[in-house]
């Protein structure tokens, strides 16, 4: 507690402007500590959407960080509003420059512009496109706030007593809460409410303006039964997701929030689900990239200059990049430097553009020595890595990132390069 006959012995001592100074001063250091201290908490939820039973529940109705989780509810008041016919697949969303100039993940759009509601949805889907959230509360609600407010007022008339929205997006907001209970009942919610637009979650990726984004949702691939429903990530939420997986008529609803990594998050959620499922699968499903999606040889080092962005997918060699096993461990190459301060700049430029996969993960910097075959001198470079990823993780990842014009190359942790 401040000592309240010190602070007036200080106003009279000094002129006001500088007391309020010194105050404002000292409340930023106080908001900055109790930011900083701020952790993910982790909490998980398993439940039977037909009996509703409960199996699994920790921290259940604890208060977190959505993150992009936010995003179902969006998405929800979406459907709504189709079902509703105040609007249809085909209508048209106006971007405003507030909304072009949300942060990533984004689909880049552009301020005085338009998108589908069809559009829409997939980008909210797939990317988690922070740009498209507010497009959306915007042309539904007017402003983003008020949208919010609806928001709120939904979540409540579905159950959810603990959640309070201020975004659309997830982006972070202290005020914006939620728990992994109220995130299964949301999730039961818009599958009962909306199973023709609840299909749609099992989009694996979408193509706008030549631009192809996949989906993060990892267990989509990778989980048997499993079809939909959404990833989240900041750094104050950690890795949080939802999953809905159908087998054998049995369908369970499983939250996790506050993961440590995108790829030990979707482990523990599958062991979660492994306990209550009669039937196992016998082996995982993983996606195999198609071939317009990641070069098929292996390419060779990549050296960048002074521009981080200006990699080009390698020249084609004769050796093949991927042998037909399924690899557990895998890791992505952003590429070799000349100089360590373009190596972290590239490592940062990875991260922003793939948040929900790497925002989390560290870089891995390692000083090497090469022949440059010009003149057969030797280098030394800084090679950059992202290890600690699941093979269609750093399939994926790769992929956002060739879209945005950085190199990137997925390679399984036995390879020796």
């Amino acid at each position: 507690m401040l000592n309240y006959q010190r602070i007036s012995l200080f106003q009279k001592k000094y002129p006001t402007h500088l007391a309020k100074l010194f105050f404002i001063s000292i409340s930023v250091l106080l908001f900055l500590v109790i930011t900083s201290s701020a952790k993910a908490k982790y909490a998980s939820f398993i439940i039977n959407e037909n009996t509703k039973r409960v199996y699994h529940n920790t921290n259940a109705d604890t208060r977190n960080y959505p993150a992009s989780l936010t995003k179902i509810m969006t998405l929800y008041m979406i459907f709504d509003a189709l079902k509703n016919k105040k609007i249809s697949m085909n209508s048209k969303f106006n971007i405003s420059k507030r909304a072009a100039s949300q942060p990533p993940s984004k689909l880049n759009l552009s301020s005085g512009s338009s998108i589908t509601v069809k559009n829409a949805i997939l980008a909210l889907i797939t990317k988690s496109a922070n740009d498209v959230a507010t497009v959306v509360a915007e042309n539904l609600g007017k402003s983003e706030r008020n949208f919010a407010r609806l928001m709120t007022k939904k979540a409540k008339k579905l159950g959810m007593t603990r959640t309070t929205f201020k975004n659309a997006s997830g982006l972070p907001n202290r005020g914006q809460l939620s728990t992994a209970r109220d995130m299964a009942i949301l999730s039961i919610a818009i599958r009962k409410n909306h199973p023709k637009f609840f299909k749609l979650f099992k989009t694996k990726s979408f193509v706008y303006k030549g631009v192809k984004y996949t989906n993060h949702n990892n267990l989509l691939s990778s989980y048997s039964g499993t079809d939909g429903i959404k990833t989240g990530y900041t750094r104050a939420s950690g890795f949080n997701l939802v999953a809905s997986v159908e087998r054998n008529g049995q369908r369970i609803i499983g939250v996790v929030f506050g993961g440590k990594k995108a790829r030990s998050r979707d482990k523990h959620m599958k062991n979660l689900l492994n306990k209550y499922f009669k039937t196992r699968p016998s082996k995982p499903l993983v996606r195999i990239a198609k071939p317009s999606e990641m070069p098929k040889i292996r390419p060779k080092i990549i050296i960048a200059e002074k521009n981080v962005k200006s990699f080009k997918i390698p020249a084609k060699s004769s050796k093949a990049l991927y042998s037909e096993n399924i690899q557990d461990d895998w890791f992505v190459q952003i590429g070799a430097f000349k100089n360590r301060l373009n190596a972290h700049k590239a490592a940062r430029n990875a991260r922003n553009i793939v948040p929900q996969q790497l925002g989390n993960l560290p870089a891995s910097l390692t000083k090497i020595t090469k022949t440059d075959n010009s003149n057969n001198n030797l280098v030394h470079l800084w090679r950059v890595r992202f290890v600690e990823l699941a093979e269609n993780q750093a399939r994926s990842v790769c992929a956002e990132l060739w879209t945005s014009g950085l190199s990137c190359i997925p390679l399984p942790s036995n390879n020796k390069s």
